[in-house]
Parts: C-alpha cells; structure tokens; sequence
C-alpha cells in the first residue's frame, strides 16, 4: 500500500466552530441583574438596621441637643444638656463605678478563661462535656442568670454564705454592701461570659503547631516556661482583640446593676447605661439620657476604632 492510500484511509477530524462570544450589552445586563438580586436578598437585613440601630443612634445625637418631653413639641436647647448631666452629682459616682467595674473586670475575668482554655486544651478524655459545661452559663437569660445570682448572693439564706458558714468561714454582705456590691457584679458577669471567651482562647491553642511546643520540650522549657514563650506569643493577636471587646461590652454594663442591686447600695453600682435609664424612665429626661449617650458613644467609638485599626492591621500582615 502506498503511502497516499494509507493517509485515505485516515478520517479527517471534524473541526468544530467555537462559539460566539456573548454580545457585550447581554453580559453587562446579566451582571446587574445578578448585583440587583444581591440588593434584593441584603434589603430586609438593611431596612432592619436603619429603623432599629442608625435611625435610633441618630435620633439620640438630636435629642441630646434639645429639651424633649413626650407629647410636648422638642426645643432646641443646645449644650445645656450635657452641661446639666455633668454637673449632676451621680454623673461623677457613674462613671467611676463604669471604669472600676471595667479595671475588676479585667483582672478577674480576662485571666480565668486564658487558663481554664489551657486546662481544656491539655485534657485527654471528656473535652467536650467540659466545653458544654463551661459554655453553659452563656445559654442562660442574663436575666435569670442575675436573679439566681441574687438569691445566691442573699445575706441570710443564700448559698454562697452558707457555703462560707460550712466551712466555718466568716459570711459576707456581698451585693447588700457598699464595699463588696461592685465585686459582686463582677463575678456574676465573668460567670455569664465565661464560655464564648474560653471557646475562642481554646479555638486559637489548638491552631498553634505542636512543633513549637515539641522544640520547647526538647530545649528543657518547663509549662510556665512554655506557655510564656509560645503560647502567649502565638495568641496575642486574639487575647488584644478579646481585651479591646470586654472593655466595650463591660463599660456597657446594665442587667446586673438593674436586677441584683438596683444601683445601691448608696449608689455603689450605678453606672453610666443604669444612669441613662434612670434619667429616660426616672426622669423622664430624654435629652439629658441622650446627651449621656452620646458621650458614651463618643468613648466607645474611640475604643472600636482602635479595635478596627488592629483587625486591618493584622489582615494586612
């Protein structure tokens, strides 16, 4: 056979025409029809926020500026609102307890859940009946968990001074005592927040590669010594992030003054939030609840903002 006949023999491949591309303007039309359907689903969670957080928000920044009484037309009355609420002798007693409640709140519930985390990440058997049993108090009512606080914490039958009582242990006034109500807020608050904080402290131990840790062993590093040069270094990132966000939440502090104390006793738990409710509902002050608002708002703000700075930062790295 000829070298002619055999190339007959070979079928020809069949060459397909690629197809068209999509005209331009039908493609432009697609995109927006699909950014419109995005719209369309982000519109419920929008209108959400503008009639329950921005319009309130700026509806506050207004009043804090006028003399607003419900059912009487408001009056344009300038600073004289944030002029009467800082000279109001509870304003000074509000802040204060809001800064002390913060500082306690700091050094009492920013270190257990860093070490009850490390606890959790060591076990070997039961974790996650530990993990729901830490995290349990966080599926609580923060009301109810303040009203079993407050039973706990009564003087005559409550259990904490029969606890003290078993042991032979001298009792304590706790949240009924000008000296220890503030501390006795702090406690319920950490027991309330404990859990979330302890999940993400143990979220960032388990990503930490165990070669770290192997290499600390084998240069003689003790736990201390380990948990000093790794573990800390390895989650500062998320332990700054937790502290800027307990500062924001605790100086937004309200349930617990408000159900357990009710600002007492002589006014040793009244803080900035319960103040602004008093002066809404007490008062019935709204420009002046408002212009404390707004100052709370303003120092929160600062705080957010530094928080924003340090996640972009972080992202950037």
């Amino acid at each position: 056979m000829t070298k002619t006949a055999a190339r007959r023999d070979v079928p020809a491949l069949a060459v397909r025409p690629l197809p068209a591309p999509p005209p331009v303007g039908g493609r432009g039309r697609r995109r927006l029809s699909d950014q419109l359907r995005a719209y369309g689903f982000l519109l419920g969670g929008l209108v959400c926020f503008a009639l329950f957080s921005w319009y309130p928000a700026i509806r506050a920044v207004v009043i804090a500026f006028q003399k607003y009484t419900p059912g009487s037309p408001p009056e344009w009355v300038g600073t004289a609102n944030f002029t009467r609420v800082l000279h109001d002798p509870e304003f000074a007693a509000a802040w204060r307890n809001t800064l002390t409640f913060t500082l306690l709140a700091l050094l009492i519930g920013f270190a257990i859940p860093f070490v009850l985390a490390l606890v959790l990440n060591e076990l070997r058997h039961a974790k996650a009946f530990f993990r729901v049993v830490v995290y349990l108090p966080v599926m609580i009512p923060p009301v109810v968990s303040a009203l079993l606080w407050k039973w706990f914490y009564d003087p005559g039958a409550g259990l904490a001074n029969e606890a003290l009582r078993f042991v032979h242990l001298p009792t304590s006034t706790w949240s009924n005592g000008a000296d220890t109500a503030l501390v006795s807020l702090v406690i319920v608050a950490t027991w309330a927040n404990l859990g979330g904080t302890v999940l993400i402290y143990l979220a960032a131990l388990q990503s930490i590669p165990g070669e770290l840790y192997e290499a600390a062993e084998l240069d003689g590093a003790s736990l201390l010594q380990r948990v000093r040069h790794v573990t800390i270094p390895q989650t500062r990132f998320v332990i700054l992030m937790l502290m800027l966000l307990q500062i924001i939440a605790t100086m937004q502090v309200f349930t617990e003054p408000f159900v357990i104390t009710g600002g007492g006793p002589e006014n040793a738990t009244v803080t900035v939030l319960y103040l602004i409710y008093k002066y809404a509902f007490l008062y019935n002050d709204f420009g002046g609840a408002c212009a404390l608002s707004v100052m709370l708002l303003v120092l929160l703000g600062a705080f957010s903002a530094v928080y924003l700075r340090l996640t972009r930062s972080e992202g950037d790295a």
